[in-house]
């Protein structure tokens, strides 16, 4: 069975996108949105989400797939394993984050 785990980076953005939908929504809305995330991850394990590579001119190597008004940022690991590497929302600067969090 694919797996996934989230690293750290990952780990961080979703804390913070919880924080964040709770405040701005309330608890529930912010358990739904978390939960169709690590949905997300498992479609992408799985190999049923939509991805593209992520462009060279970032320079970093992996994939990107959307949800909702994020992007989920990955690569394979050596294991075979899908790495979330982080979760950026569409209107951060890309290139700077994915620099911080690759």
């Amino acid at each position: 069975m694919p797996t996934y785990r989230v690293l750290k980076a990952a780990s961080y953005r979703i804390d913070e996108i919880y924080g964040y939908s709770w405040d701005q929504w309330g608890e529930e809305q912010a358990k739904r949105y978390i939960e169709g995330l690590f949905e997300c991850f498992d479609k992408i394990a799985k190999r049923e989400a939509l991805w593209r590579a992520i462009p060279a001119e970032y320079e970093v190597a992996g994939y990107y797939t959307s949800y909702e008004k994020h992007f989920v940022y990955w690569r394979e690991l050596s294991d075979g394993a899908v790495g979330i590497a982080t979760v950026l929302h569409q209107s951060m600067s890309i290139r700077d984050r994915l620099q911080e969090d690759l």
